[in-house]
């Protein structure tokens, strides 16, 4: 066997420390007789031309170089060996800058090192085998879960360039959270001004017909890989055509049946028929079949019969629908929620009608709200006072641990909108840590810290609060030994991952993290993709964020899923993976439970484990854990790490 080593000097990086020509000739005593060559800078124009030509001329059946991590330049080598006419995985690198040079002083014992460390790539690469690359048609469209401003954000980025998208959403309505809210936060726009142009061009624009919209919905089944997902989805009966309904709303008027609108927080009512609130799109209205009279056993057409675009409109005998859709990607864009204040002991919330949480008092600020945008008490009076309470369960150990990052700037906006309609109501903050970062974020806070009428107060525990009731009937905060009445307490509680978070992360087997948010591939690196090929994460279901992070991660996920998966290119498989040995798996499925990839699998009619090339990663976990070693790491076998620690110690 012809082996080949080719030592980089990397200037006076390897140069000064080991000795090229004490490795070639210690290379001379190596098994096959290698012969090496010296180059200056591999990695170079020069150096890898130098290189590919030297592999033509000698046509070696083994390659080693040795010179800076693999990491570095170890694709680079192995284009050289493609050009060159060999088998790129025929190819081993030894680092010998960062692992050797730069981290030994002595010169003499760095080339000794160096010496060990070729040797030991030479045994290992006489055993390695060629190796290679498959290729897999793949589906380029793709699956967004939750219809929020990341999720429609995605949807469009998609449909703009030409893919099909499955948008599911599990309520009536898109938009997400912000469509309820009256002004966002630093420069208080109008939310759904805002986002009308962006959903308008969903439902109607010149792309909407690549989306298809399914409200009402939600994923029950997964199946496949990266590229080749089929995706079994259920709608309920929304018994109103998105296609015909014109939105007048005869319907909900003459329905007689009557209930408290969960959408407005049960502050306001709504008929069985009706618009989840006024101005929301699709601009349809939807049944609640478990109010509507019919469900009673009662006959009733009052809404069909209202209906001025004819019967077919409404329809009262729509059923649950199950249906299977093929796409390549997923992207998670299910936002997230709040904390349940009621949790936090001492806060009064649900105890006292006048105290809020943040998303109550959103509605209770918009137009579009149970109030129409009017500040009232529950007596329907203009509060005098207010209190806002920050860090409600958030950087608390007994709740939520983390900082959430956006209260700070929706309470101070929550300020300035008290201020602007009501000049006189005095308004108290009490505080933890003021968290308000980015170039505007300090906007809102000082003009809270200018208005006389607004003070903060910081308390270092939230066991240092309590709301409880005055003697006059009022609400009063007490904190730090001091009592403050408030005619209405707003509480900024820890946002957290929405609701059927976990059960969307057992169905695709992402992970969560320890605060619940689907755990991303890197915090910093790749915080919008998640370990599984092929699934990404955009807005808030990774962790609290603002809409502008949220927009732009969801940007991120489209671009993931545009150039990995194009028209017409297929899906190229690195054969760098594992292999199970049907005839050894004792169908333990260890392997299965430790891959962090979802790439393998359990065969009942072969009894035995099976890995998805497509979704390995090579990473060998499965390898090391099989008892019964009956998984190959390609490229990493067994013998070969075994023949190299040999070469190494020998």
């Amino acid at each position: 066997m012809k082996i080949g080593i080719y030592f980089c000097n990397c200037g006076s990086n390897i140069a000064d420390k080991i000795s090229s020509a004490a490795v070639a000739e210690a290379a001379g005593s190596f098994p096959e007789q290698p012969f090496l060559k010296t180059v200056d800078f591999i990695c170079s124009e020069d150096g890898k031309l130098q290189f590919e030509e030297s592999l033509k001329a000698e046509l070696p059946d083994r390659v080693i170089v040795a010179a800076c991590s693999p990491r570095d330049h170890e694709a680079t080598f192995r284009r050289c060996m493609i050009n060159a006419g060999l088998n790129p995985y025929l190819l081993q690198m030894v680092n010998i800058r960062e692992q050797i040079a730069w981290v030994t002083e002595d010169p003499e014992i760095a080339t000794a090192k160096a010496i060990r460390a070729v040797r030991g790539a030479l045994y290992r690469v006489r055993l390695q085998q060629p190796l290679e690359k498959k290729e897999l048609e793949a589906c380029p469209d793709a699956l967004v879960i939750g219809a929020g401003p990341s999720g429609m954000k995605a949807a469009m980025a998609l449909a703009e360039a030409g893919r099909s998208v499955v948008l599911v959403e599990r309520t009536p309505m898109i938009g997400g959270l912000p469509v309820r809210f009256e002004e966002l936060f630093p420069d208080l726009e109008c939310a759904p001004c805002m986002l009308e142009p962006l959903m308008g061009e969903l439902l109607h624009g010149d792309h909407a017909g690549k989306i298809e919209l399914m409200t009402m919905s939600e994923v029950i089944e997964v199946t496949g890989f990266y590229g080749n997902f089929i995706a079994r989805i259920r709608q309920r009966p929304r018994h109103v055509s998105l296609h015909e309904c014109i939105g007048c709303g005869e319907c909900a008027a003459a329905c007689p049946a009557v209930t408290m609108n969960g959408f407005n927080n049960s502050a306001s009512e709504r008929k069985a028929i009706d618009f989840a609130f006024t101005g929301v799109l699709p601009n349809a209205p939807f049944l609640m079949e478990e109010v509507c009279v019919r469900s009673r056993g009662e006959e009733c057409r009052a809404c069909k019969d209202a209906c001025p675009m004819g019967e077919d409109v409404v329809d009262l005998e729509q059923v649950e629908n199950v249906v299977e859709r093929r796409i390549g990607a997923i992207i998670l864009a299910t936002g997230a929620g709040l904390y349940d204040a009621s949790r936090v002991a001492g806060m009064g919330f649900g105890a006292f009608p006048d105290v809020y949480d943040a998303l109550q008092f959103e509605r209770l600020l918009s137009s579009t709200g149970p109030t129409a945008g009017e500040i009232l008490t529950r007596a329907g009076n203009v509060p005098l006072s207010v209190a806002i309470i920050h860090c409600v369960g958030s950087l608390d150990s007994d709740h939520k641990p983390y900082c959430s990052g956006i209260c700070c700037q929706y309470a101070f906006k929550f300020n300035h909108l008290v201020s602007a309609r009501h000049p006189d109501t005095a308004i108290t903050h009490y505080h933890r840590e003021l968290v308000m970062p980015g170039k505007t974020a300090h906007t809102l806070f000082r003009h809270a810290a200018r208005n006389a009428n607004t003070s903060l107060k910081r308390y270092s525990s939230i066991d240092d609060l309590a709301v409880t009731l005055a003697d006059d009937g009022r609400l009063q905060v007490s904190a730090n030994g001091e009592n403050n009445v408030a005619d209405m307490v707003v509480l900024c509680p820890a946002v957290i991952p929405a609701e059927g978070t976990g059960r969307l992360s057992a169905l695709l087997d992402v992970g969560c993290d320890s605060s619940g948010f689907f755990r991303e591939l890197h915090g910093r690196m790749d915080a919008a993709q998640s370990a599984i090929k092929g699934i990404y994460l955009a807005g808030s279901c990774q962790e609290p964020m603002d809409i502008q992070k949220a927009i732009l991660q969801g940007m991120a996920a489209a671009g993931y899923t545009l150039a990995g998966l194009q028209p017409g290119r297929t899906l190229e498989i690195e054969p760098i993976n594992a292999e199970v040995d049907e005839v050894r798996c004792a169908g333990c499925r260890l392997c299965i439970s430790v891959c962090p990839y979802r790439a393998v699998s359990f065969d009942s009619g072969h009894n035995a484990s099976s890995v998805n090339a497509v979704l390995c990663h090579g990473c060998g976990t499965c390898v090391a854990a099989c008892p019964a070693g009956a998984i190959t790491g390609h490229h990493f076998t067994n013998d070969q790490i075994m023949a190299e620690i040999e070469g190494v110690l020998k």
